[in-house]
């Protein structure tokens, strides 16, 4: 039976210096989870503007559910300025207001959610009281709680990276953020699996996966630790690359598939989209398989 992910957030355009592509990591999340076969719905709200029509466009045809993605007769939609390294490392700058910031909580929302098997949101989307205020409700209604750790200053404090935390079954961090929630919350370790551990015990939380960049993961799920050391690429850049990541790993363990395959196949997934430009590259499963089975043709 098909699995039905509703993923809560921005939806945005991330505008490089050349050009622009759709992102907005909850989107991207459900964007690539649609790609995976998953049945992807993404809770959002966009402004009445040519850009906004343009998103929902694409939305629309690349298979995500669209109907609960409000409009905004007073806020544009979302836009985010992208800059990239040498080693294209990408740092954001993020347009406040705009209408992903005013996302309002509906009954038909959380009925949706009700129904849902996992609900995948970040942290970006706290920053304006309105969509946390929703945000915060539509968890309630959550079978499985998805928490995917996005730091981008100054749109967090430590009050609602615990409560969300608090609230999740599921977290995913990259190192430099379990490092940092670790060290606020006053853990006295210094390795990376010794702070899942603490995280894990602190929050209540029985799966926990920390993303390591070039040097794959680790992914803490029901009391024991699974690895992936990483696929060497070369990057393009790596925007979306954690959210495919996240997409990847969930399309698997809700289909209680094995762990360890599970990061294996998410640690290629969001491997392939890094060496590609933009967030959301075509990709086959068809080339994952490839990719993590080179003896294997497409």
């Amino acid at each position: 039976m098909t699995k039905k992910i509703i993923c809560f957030g921005e939806v945005l355009f991330d505008v490089f210096p050349t050009h622009r592509k759709i992102g907005g990591a909850p989107l991207n999340v459900a964007l690539r989870l649609a790609s995976l076969g998953v049945n992807a719905q993404i809770i959002s709200r966009i402004g009445k503007d040519e850009i906004g029509k343009e998103l929902l466009a694409f939305i629309e045809k690349n298979g995500v559910a669209t109907e609960t993605i409000q409009i905004d007769e007073n806020l544009s939609t979302g836009q985010v300025i992208v800059q990239l390294n040498d080693k294209g490392s990408a740092s954001y700058t993020i347009n406040y207001p705009v209408a992903w910031d005013k996302i309002i909580c509906i009954p038909e929302d959380e009925i949706m959610v009700k129904k849902a098997d996992a609900l995948v949101f970040g942290t970006l989307v706290c920053r304006d009281s309105v969509s946390h205020t929703s945000l915060l409700e539509i968890i309630n209604y959550a079978k499985y709680a998805v928490f995917d750790v996005n730091l981008r200053a100054p749109f967090y404090t430590k009050e609602i990276l615990i409560n969300l935390m608090m609230q999740s079954d599921f977290i995913k961090f990259n190192d430099d953020e379990l490092f940092e929630i670790s060290a606020f919350m006053n853990s006295p370790y210094h390795s990376l699996e010794q702070n899942i551990l603490f995280i894990a015990e602190q929050t209540n939380t029985k799966h926990i996966c920390v993303t390591k960049g070039s040097h794959g993961a680790v992914l803490y799920y029901n009391e024991k630790m699974y690895y992936n050391s990483g696929y060497k690429i070369d990057v393009v850049d790596t925007v979306g690359s954690g959210d495919s990541f996240l997409a990847g790993l969930l399309s698997k363990l809700l289909y209680d598939e094995n762990p360890q395959e599970a990061i294996d196949f998410a640690c290629a997934l969001g491997a392939i989209v890094a060496k590609n430009e933009g967030a959301n590259p075509k990709i086959s499963i068809q080339e994952i398989n490839a990719f993590m089975n080179p003896q294997i043709l497409i």
